[in-house]
């Protein structure tokens, strides 16, 4: 692929219909599920929520980042970048 040729990146698809090679993405879903079920309308839900079901879920404390939050890491990168 171009992309991958210009950046030197691996670029990986999962396979259709399987769920456990996109665990990150799915667990996201899960949480989304939590703020908007299964066949929702979203003709139907404001922005307001919408943006309150990001900022719940970006500032849930994570494992991974050592028990701090999506948004407080991100800013944490952002000010090391100037």
């Amino acid at each position: 692929m171009q992309f991958e040729a210009e950046y030197g990146i691996n670029v990986y698809f999962a396979h259709p219909y399987s769920p456990h090679e996109r665990g990150c993405n799915e667990y996201h879903n899960h949480l989304l599920r939590e703020y908007f079920p299964k066949k929702t309308n979203f003709k139907n839900v404001t922005a307001k929520k919408i943006l309150y079901a990001i900022n719940e879920i970006n500032e849930r404390p994570r494992k991974t980042l050592k028990w701090k939050n999506a948004n407080f890491k991100f800013n944490q990168l952002a000010e090391n970048l100037y």
